[in-house]
């Protein structure tokens, strides 16, 4: 990649890293020594601790290529398998929620047009009679 494809955090870092690398071999050879030693002993405590991770974690894989770390419990697998079902409860309640307000909507209109049926002047076989229809409609073009 070119150096203008770099992120300016890249950018900088290569900078600083120039700087130092030009500023290394001007400092006097012990001091050189004692930074070779460190980064050696730095580098050998990194291997040390890849090397450590390494062994705890080799007989924790499992077959599917998961890790299974040790502080998993029984009960913290019964904890998220109760927690997960809390979401399907709560969309259980919400659907029941939803039809018992649908019911009492209906029940609601139903009771309003049964209201308006009785207190009406006609008595309700009239609204059965198929003729009462054509008078209405005969009615409603006349007015027009």
């Amino acid at each position: 990649m070119k150096p203008s494809h770099y992120s300016p955090q890249d950018q900088l870092g290569m900078r600083m890293a120039a700087l130092l690398d030009q500023s290394s071999q001007q400092l006097p050879y012990d001091i050189s020594e004692r930074l070779r030693a460190a980064r050696t002993r730095a580098l050998a405590a990194g291997r040390a601790r890849r090397a450590e991770l390494r062994s705890v974690a080799d007989p924790q894989l499992q077959g599917n290529g998961t890790l299974r770390l040790p502080f998993q419990s029984q009960k913290r697998y019964i904890y998220k398998l109760l927690v997960s079902f809390v979401p399907l409860i709560c969309l259980a309640t919400g659907l029941m929620l939803l039809y018992e307000f649908h019911n009492d909507q209906s029940a609601l209109e139903l009771a309003e047009i049964d209201s308006a049926l009785l207190i009406d002047d006609l008595p309700p076989q009239a609204y059965a009679d198929p003729a009462f229809f054509d008078f209405l409609k005969n009615k409603t073009l006349q007015k027009d």
